[in-house]
């Protein structure tokens, strides 16, 4: 029986796929070779102006949404990282990371700093809910 002290082992495999499936769908080519510049006030603009649109919805969900999985997973891995400083630390680095590596390889993408502001605010979110509901309903040890 696990008494909560260390994390399931299984939690690192999701973790690691998680990740890998995050890598999968942003350092994939997307056509050309090189790469783009998302001008941030045109995306805002884009999205402000677009939220009718399902094209512009599932963008705008999917930059949100990006992270998320690896960040609740790393909350439950690491509870350390449930705190908001570190959560957003980790979280911009690693979108700013996908960026920046969208930039240096010819994947045919376009590189945004609104798409990394998206990602690491979708991230911080759902791992500060999810820390906070793994508090609330994991077993409290009493003696």
């Amino acid at each position: 029986m696990d008494d909560g002290a260390r994390p399931a082992p299984a939690l690192d495999g999701l973790l690691a796929s998680a990740l890998v499936g995050v890598a999968s769908l942003t350092l994939t080519p997307a056509g050309a070779s090189g790469w783009a510049w998302g001008a941030p006030l045109a995306e805002l603009r884009w999205y402000a102006t677009g939220l009718d649109s399902p094209t512009t919805v599932l963008q705008l969900l999917g930059n949100l949404l990006l992270l998320v999985p690896p960040a609740v997973l790393a909350v439950l891995r690491r509870p350390a990282l449930a705190a908001p400083g570190r959560l957003g630390a980790l979280s911009v680095g690693v979108a700013a990371g996908i960026e920046l590596l969208q930039w240096a390889l010819p994947l045919g993408r376009v590189v945004s700093p609104l798409d990394a502001a998206l990602n690491a605010s979708g991230a911080v979110v759902a791992g500060l809910v999810a820390a906070r509901l793994h508090a609330a309903v994991r077993p409290r040890c009493t003696a």
